[in-house]
């Protein structure tokens, strides 16, 4: 946290190494919820690559009161909402490919392992309404509190909690399901 009011401070006043340095550390998670949201990963990088143009262009402006990290993420959540009202997106990317661009390094061999479980997932997640998954992305993957989210979607906790729950049951229903054939 301290470490981002730094690079914030100097973000403002131009520096090109503390942009650099916000692009490094919050790329990877940035990226790993827009892509589990979204259906195209090359769309996911390209709403990551303007939210970090934007920050870049208003540096000078930017007012930053809480966390730098749910900023970011709140910039990333509102561009995917509007990709998804204007193209009327209805699918997510598979959860495997979201975690091979967060997780780089990971070997072939443990993505093939996990692989049938992904595709299982994705497939079942593809299913839930919007509203439920952005709930479930955003709890499960982006580590936000239900306040966190019921804040950034304006609406209340009961009603982001109810959509984490009927989603998940929802999952639960189509894997199990799945499981009985």
């Amino acid at each position: 946290m301290l470490e981002d009011k730094v690079l914030i401070i100097k973000l403002k006043r131009g520096s090109c190494e503390a942009l650099r340095r916000i692009y490094d550390k919050y790329r990877r998670y940035l990226l790993k919820i827009a892509s589990a949201l979204l259906q195209d990963t090359t769309i996911a990088e390209d709403i990551v690559h303007d939210v970090f143009m934007q920050l870049a262009q208003s540096a000078g402006r930017i007012g930053i009161n809480g966390s730098l990290k749910a900023y970011l993420r709140t910039c990333v959540m509102n561009r995917v909402r509007s990709r998804f009202r204007s193209d009327n997106l209805r699918s997510y990317v598979q959860l495997s490919e979201a975690e091979t661009i967060a997780a780089e390094q990971q070997s072939s061999e443990q993505w093939t392992v996990l692989a049938e479980d992904s595709q299982r997932i994705s497939e079942a997640l593809n299913q839930v309404p919007f509203e439920q998954r952005e709930v479930i992305v955003l709890h499960l993957q982006g580590d936000m509190k239900f306040r966190e989210i019921a804040a950034s979607q304006n609406v209340s906790l009961k009603t982001v909690q109810s959509r984490y729950r009927y989603g998940l049951d929802k999952l639960r229903s189509l894997l199990n399901s799945e499981v009985e054939r």
